[in-house]
């Protein structure tokens, strides 16, 4: 069965006009139990991940900063968000969603993360819409716990994974691939194991062509037992904050090949959902959607 970690809390309500779509997390559920893709019995809700994995990976002095709600304006600023208790709480509740996710994967092939794919977290400070980093967190977990020995992150947001590549630069057991814009943010871009710059308005044919022929020669190389998948819809051609453009149904076959290639190998996958900023709501959440029906499609 799909398991799908989803919470209240991913929907922690911001300030009217902020340019976070809050609204896709509760949005999303819905949709997909509308259509049939989903029912209640595929939903579960994380808890507070214990911190000793979130400080395998993040600083105890940042980590405090947040629960005592201290960071200075110039650091609350960079992660785009007002800090609050509930904020943060719910990055930990992401954290473990993206945790509890992994061991559902394990079990069952595939698992999701309605929020997560948290990028942009470095160590000691959050930026772009990231506090914490449940991708790196949940690869180290993967690891410490011997549930995996090699785990093979695929980003496709299309903003570098500047805070992962950092993270996981030291372990040879975690490979990042990160294909994103060019010109997109981070202006500064960090040096995952493998970056795939693509320049503004890239279509779907390009795009489409340099996933297929890169991924399967990373996991012929790199030979993981695991996956986490960050598929941010932000490529999208009507994305506000993305200069790609990549179509619908570029997304659907993106999401295809990747979720196709871990089941003809065998390697199970984690998918955490990234950003999405397309004006119309309607357009960020059909393109999540599309994800979920096909991990139904392909691995049940």
């Amino acid at each position: 069965m799909l398991k799908i970690a989803w919470s209240p809390l991913y929907s922690h309500p911001l300030p009217e006009g902020h340019r976070f779509p809050m609204e896709k997390y509760a949005l999303l559920p819905e949709q997909l139990k509308y259509e049939g893709t989903a029912n209640d019995s595929h939903f579960f809700e994380p808890g507070m991940l214990d911190e000793k994995w979130i400080l395998d990976v993040h600083d105890h002095d940042y980590l405090q900063k947040l629960h005592s709600l201290s960071l200075s304006r110039k650091e609350e600023r960079k992660t785009g968000f007002p800090l609050s208790k509930q904020l943060v709480q719910r990055e930990i509740n992401i954290l473990c969603g993206s945790v509890m996710a992994c061991e559902f994967a394990l079990e069952h092939g595939i698992a999701m993360n309605i929020a997560g794919g948290t990028h942009h977290a470095y160590a000691d400070h959050g930026e772009g819409f990231c506090l914490l980093n449940d991708i790196a967190v949940a690869a180290n977990y993967l690891l410490k716990n011997k549930l995996a020995k090699r785990v093979l992150v695929v980003d496709l947001d299309v903003h570098q994974g500047n805070g992962t590549a950092l993270l996981c630069k030291d372990e040879p057991n975690i490979f990042t691939f990160s294909m994103h814009g060019k010109s997109n943010y981070p202006m500064h871009k960090e040096k995952s194991d493998f970056d795939i710059a693509l320049p503004d308005h890239t279509k779907d044919g390009i795009y489409l062509e340099n996933l297929k022929i890169t991924l399967p020669k990373l996991i012929d190389k790199f030979q993981p037992d695991f996956i986490i998948y960050q598929c941010g819809v932000d490529i999208l051609d009507s994305d506000k904050l993305g200069k790609l453009s990549v179509s619908l149904q570029g997304i659907r076959e993106r999401d295809e090949f990747v979720l196709g290639s871990a089941f003809e190998k065998d390697i199970p996958v984690m998918c955490c959902m990234g950003g999405g900023y397309s004006p119309q709501i309607r357009d960020i959440i059909e393109a999540h959607a599309m994800v979920y029906r096909l991990a139904q499609d392909i691995f049940f």
